[in-house]
């Protein structure tokens, strides 16, 4: 999505929030220069700390793992100890697991099968010391959207990309990995973003293309993206889906 939110975002902003970090492709983007950056897993969120604070020692566990179906399910199953070892088999599931994606079963175990990429090393060294450099300018915390944003102020930059399924069944909104971001979030996350507009942010929303979803950003203006989807095996069961970008706020006068 990032075409379309980039042309959106202020020429100058103060402080950039993000509390839905995930993969973190518009911080990555625009490498701002002071990041507040969130996400209520766990998991991610240390390897990211890990990353930022300890690159080298994720480099080398990142360095023992091989690319191959029977490790892959090995590393899948295994608990590592220490930190770095932890934010290494992250990093490595990520880039091995299917589709890219992050998933997992009721008892919190990540549970997406290889996905045959034999022609990717998960150790990508320059990847990570550039990731490292940028993420020294940030704050990252696992925590809850709310107290994530509550610091944002006038002129800040804040966008909130929640977890949010493209199928329409059970009201829009499915279980996404271990927890559900309930139709009761949604309604948090849509009273936030006014909130922060009334602030003075500005404020980029990504999610799903439904009229329940609308009819919470009236007043936003929205932008729609058409893309087929990536989730079936073969690219012939992908349908079309669109997703929505709802933008309030202008820009500042300082960087």
């Amino acid at each position: 999505m990032l075409h379309l939110i980039l042309p959106l975002l202020p020429l100058q902003f103060n402080r950039y929030f993000e509390p839905f970090l995930g993969g973190g492709a518009l911080f990555f983007a625009i490498q701002p220069k002071n990041s507040y950056l969130s996400d209520r897993n766990t998991e991610l969120i240390q390897a990211y700390s890990q990353v930022r604070d300890q690159p080298d020692a994720v480099i080398r566990e990142l360095r023992k793992l091989r690319n191959s179906e029977r490790d892959y399910y090995r590393i899948r199953s295994s608990r590592p100890t220490s930190e770095a070892a932890r934010a290494a088999r992250m990093i490595y599931l990520i880039t091995l697991a299917f589709n890219g994606i992050y998933r997992v079963n009721l008892k919190g175990k990540f549970n997406v099968p290889y996905g045959y990429k034999t022609h990717l090393d998960p150790c990508d060294e320059k990847r990570i010391g550039n990731a490292s450099e940028l993420l020294k300018r940030a704050n990252v915390r696992d925590q809850d959207f709310e107290d994530a944003i509550r610091p944002a102020g006038a002129g800040d930059l804040v966008y909130l990309d929640p977890p949010y399924t493209v199928a329409h069944g059970n009201n829009g909104f499915v279980k996404y990995n271990a927890k559900i971001f309930s139709w009761e979030d949604q309604l948090r996350l849509a009273r936030a973003a006014k909130d922060l507009v009334a602030k003075g942010c500005t404020v980029i929303v990504s999610n799903a293309d439904h009229v329940s979803i609308r009819n919470l950003y009236e007043g936003f203006a929205t932008s729609t993206l058409q893309r087929n989807s990536i989730i079936a095996a073969s690219s012939n069961f992908r349908s079309r889906i669109t997703e929505c970008v709802f933008h309030a706020g202008g820009e500042c006068d300082a960087q």
